[in-house]
């Protein structure tokens, strides 16, 4: 899969966050603090890679800040992002499947090297469900305005 990172600083785990998704066989785009001498503002970085999304240059997107609210704030103002802060993999398993989240939002502050490759496991294996229930609650979410 195609995968946008961002993240407004290097703390925590956003550099581990780069291997981690590369090793899971994923071709990254940077963002923020991840790509020198790109803005790394929470609302600019985290933002860009949401479009990302709803442009179709990547199928998810991953973005982080210190406590993650701003990360999945501004990935949520993007026009067909689904983002989900998730401070572990249930959540994680949760936002996909009965959410179909499309962009991870992660706290640099909170996730452990552990808690991440948990977390990043969970996002990467869940798929969305297919229960009708499910699926019209995701599609009135793209309907409200």
């Amino acid at each position: 899969m195609r995968i946008s990172l961002a993240s407004d600083s290097l703390d925590g785990i956003a550099s581990m966050l780069v291997t981690e998704v590369e090793r899971r066989g994923h071709s990254v785009t940077l963002y923020g603090a991840l790509a020198p001498g790109d803005r790394a503002d929470w609302a600019w970085c985290c933002s860009a890679a949401a479009r990302d999304v709803a442009e179709g240059r990547a199928d998810q997107a991953v973005v982080c800040c210190w406590t993650g609210t701003g990360a999945s704030i501004a990935a949520n103002k993007v026009a067909g992002v689904r983002a989900a802060l998730c401070t572990d993999a249930a959540t994680a398993a949760g936002a996909r499947k009965w959410n179909d989240a499309n962009a991870l939002a992660l706290s640099l502050r909170l996730t452990s090297p552990q808690v991440l490759t948990e977390i990043l496991d969970a996002w990467f294996s869940e798929t969305p469900s297919t229960d009708p229930e499910d699926a019209a609650n995701v599609a009135y979410v793209r309907e409200i305005r």
